[in-house]
């Protein structure tokens, strides 16, 4: 699953989350749906962080690189 970019991890994101909001699931199904998109979720986290830094360190107006800093 790692191997997924950003848009095709939100995309079986959401059809997680659709399968799930339909009621049709079996609970040992929707268990594993759920662990499925915790895996997702955290993915697009490291990707959106990922993406965080390289925007940070773009070049700004004055030529300089910015360093990156966390936010929470």
């Amino acid at each position: 699953m790692e191997n997924l970019s950003f848009e095709e991890s939100l995309e079986k994101l959401e059809e997680i989350v659709n399968k799930l909001e339909s009621g049709d699931v079996p609970l040992d199904d929707a268990i594993d749906e759920f662990k499925n998109a915790m895996e997702l979720v955290k993915i697009c986290e490291n990707k959106l962080s990922s993406a965080e830094e390289s925007i940070a360190k773009i070049v700004q107006d004055n030529g300089e690189l910015m360093e990156f800093k966390p936010t929470e």
